[in-house]
């Protein structure tokens, strides 16, 4: 889904930008989680389930990852301080996020799940991890496959917030309908 795509779906976040070191143009997106800028390698995973294993799988420490699944957030993260008979984390990898951030074609506001103990944006807020969404991930995992990883950086632009289009669009300050 690229950003001009979006244009009917509920957006909320700040605005945000993607660079990848390939020199294409920044890809425009939105964003969840901690208002922060990062930069890392950009890789991908292809699960379907599991972003809370993801995130904090140790192997991804470092990097900016790519999530293919088209929907994330929609069951919300467990409760941390659950562990199993070694003293491990039960529903996670480790006990910390190695990313240093996300990116998913749509992610969901509203989650429900009955072992949910907060929302993927604030777990993600409370460990200082950006977040972005409105990417078409699966083209963006195609490029990085034919490429291999590359350098690249999430960008918040959170002083230049969405206005509201009379005609149902939203736009960004100083975009042209």
């Amino acid at each position: 889904m690229t950003f001009d795509d979006c244009s009917s779906l509920d957006l909320k976040g700040d605005k945000a930008l993607l660079h990848l070191a390939n020199d294409s143009a920044p890809i425009k997106c939105n964003s969840f989680g901690a208002n922060e800028s990062v930069s890392g390698e950009v890789v991908f995973n292809t699960g379907m389930v599991g972003y809370p294993e993801a995130l904090t799988d140790p192997s991804y420490r470092g990097q900016i990852l790519v999530l293919t699944y088209p929907l994330i957030g929609n069951y919300g993260v467990p409760d941390e301080s659950v562990l199993d008979e070694l003293g491990l984390p039960l529903y996670f990898e480790s006990k910390d996020i190695h990313i240093t951030g996300l990116v998913v074609s749509s992610y969901s506001w509203e989650h429900s799940h009955w072992a949910a103990q907060k929302s993927l944006g604030k777990w993600l807020t409370d460990n200082r991890i950006p977040g972005v969404y409105g990417i078409d991930t699966r083209e963006l995992t195609k490029n990085l496959r034919e490429v291999g990883s590359m350098l690249g950086k999430i960008e918040i632009k959170e002083s230049c917030r969405r206005s509201f289009h009379e005609g149902g669009y939203y736009l960004w300050k100083g975009e042209q309908s």
